[in-house]
């Protein structure tokens, strides 16, 4: 069996991440990575608070690195803030754990992630797949879902509003756009925890319409 590391925990898709990996016989333990704790009881977790700018990662290993973590500029008070959290965090973790043991790599980006978009968040994520593709894993796999479905433990109104929309227009989404659907967070966990497990090597991007 092996362990997994889970970077970015208690948000929407890394609750159920845990949630899974609890449950999943493949693996006998979970780390946690968090800044402070988490109050996730399960059987199967370990939690390390660390300090995400100067990480101490002495005694973390596991063969597949789950990351999920993510915020909004809202939230982070900054594009500077939030682009530490979405792109340089994720990136210096992935770089440290490797050595450590580290052969697969599941990253949580967006649907139009491009390091050349004007918008600065799907700029950000494609800044992030650009770093973690360069650290040669022996398998990457990105998946890029579209507006996430599932309860938050915080309320965003823009998400709100963003989310009924889609609801209404989503039997509408046909073809090339059918993969801007929402799609539903525990849906975008077990794809990862599925493609974790499905034998791939290198380089594996899953779009959102492939998720659901």
């Amino acid at each position: 069996m092996k362990t997994a590391i889970v970077i970015g925990s208690t948000g929407l898709i890394g609750t159920e991440l845990v949630k899974q990996l609890e449950s999943n016989p493949h693996y006998e333990k979970i780390i946690l990575l968090n800044r402070k704790p988490s109050g996730i009881k399960q059987a199967k977790v370990e939690e390390r608070i660390i300090n995400f700018d100067a990480p101490d990662l002495n005694g973390v290993s596991g063969e597949d690195l789950f990351c999920a973590i993510g915020t909004t500029i809202r939230k982070a008070g900054s594009k500077a803030a939030q682009h530490k959290i979405d792109c340089e965090y994720p990136s210096t973790l992935a770089a440290l754990l490797k050595p450590q043991g580290a052969k697969q790599l599941l990253l949580v980006s967006s649907i139009g992630a491009d390091e050349n978009a004007s918008n600065f968040y799907l700029r950000t994520k494609g800044e992030l797949e650009k770093n973690i593709q360069g650290l040669g894993f022996e398998s990457t796999i990105i998946v890029r879902p579209s507006i996430l479905l599932g309860k938050r433990k915080e309320f965003r109104l823009g998400e709100k509003i963003a989310i009924v929309l889609m609801q209404l227009l989503s039997p509408l989404m046909l073809g090339s756009f059918k993969k801007y659907r929402g799609v539903q967070a525990a849906k975008v966990a077990a794809k990862m925890i599925a493609s974790a497990n499905s034998g791939s090597k290198g380089l594996q991007i899953i779009e959102s319409d492939n998720i659901n």
